[in-house]
């Protein structure tokens, strides 16, 4: 009999070569990028980034999953539960922060665009139905966070204290081209009240004029996830476990990434853990 093979990755780990989807990888129907728990290999995060020309519609069924629909380009309309909500959009993620809505599980959600768009649906599974909601873009916190070349800008739209959800934490960021961001590596794979939450998370990846970027995911334990990717328009990366970061823009091109949470955890909270190799003299 053979012996079992040293330091065997977490039973939810997808295989290495699949943390990285560029773009196009994993389309299907109408979203150019699919991916639902049982694709990821976890139990809660989704991201379905939904392309729709001038005129067209989509049927959504939520299931047993909340969503946020937020314009990346062009902006639509959602019908749900009776309610219709009016999405302004933006002409592009690098224009500013955007409008969304907020569908509940256990619905059927209609978008539809006159103009068409690009739309990111970003999801989690959830217990409780909470009500239909639209978020306004001028009420989304934006925050300046790390200075030089650490500065980045932070879009709380749906952070775990700032929008209502069962499950779904989703944040965007704008990494001027040649800094860092999602730095020091930190990680959020472990359940210690008060420290850190257990989450899983996307990132979702566009850059402004083409170009590319770099993501770096590390082992917080043995045999867990470990990852260097060029990263460019549409791409995602998954992060089921380990140290993530740092997210890099290639100078003169800005990046925009999406981050979609969630987790099993009691509490729908953003807990980290920096890691310590990387923490001295940072700003």
């Amino acid at each position: 009999m053979n012996a079992p093979p040293p330091n065997p990755p977490p039973p939810n780990a997808p295989p290495p070569n699949d943390l990285h989807l560029p773009a196009g990888t994993a389309s299907h129907g109408s979203y150019a990028l699919h991916v639902d728990p049982d694709r990821a290999g976890w139990s809660h995060c989704a991201l379905r980034v939904l392309e729709l020309g001038p005129g067209d519609t989509h049927l959504l069924d939520t299931g047993d999953s909340e969503w946020i629909v937020l314009p990346l380009s062009g902006g639509c309309t959602v019908h749900i539960d009776g309610q219709t909500l009016q999405l302004l959009g933006r002409e592009s993620v690098f224009g500013g922060v955007s409008d969304f809505a907020y569908v509940p599980r256990d619905a059927r959600v209609q978008i539809a665009s006159g103009a068409g768009g690009r739309f990111a649906l970003a999801g989690a599974k959830c217990e409780r139905r909470l009500p239909a909601r639209y978020g306004p873009a001028p009420e989304v916190p934006v925050e300046a966070r790390g200075s030089g070349n650490q500065a980045r800008q932070v879009r709380n739209f749906a952070a775990a204290d700032v929008f209502e959800a069962d499950r779904l934490i989703a944040v965007e960021v704008v990494t001027p081209g040649g800094n860092w961001s999602s730095y020091p590596p930190h990680k959020h794979d472990e359940h210690r009240p008060g420290t850190e939450s257990e989450l899983e998370e996307i990132y979702y990846f566009e850059i402004d004029g083409g170009g590319v970027g770099y993501q770096r995911i590390s082992p917080s334990r043995p045999g867990g996830s470990d990852l260097l990717a060029e990263v460019a328009t549409g791409d995602a990366v998954l992060v089921p476990d380990g140290w993530h970061g740092p997210s890099i823009a290639q100078p003169e091109h800005d990046m925009y990434y999406l981050n979609v949470m969630a987790g099993p955890g009691p509490d729908r909270e953003w807990k980290i853990c920096f890691h310590p190799d990387h923490t001295e003299g940072y700003r």
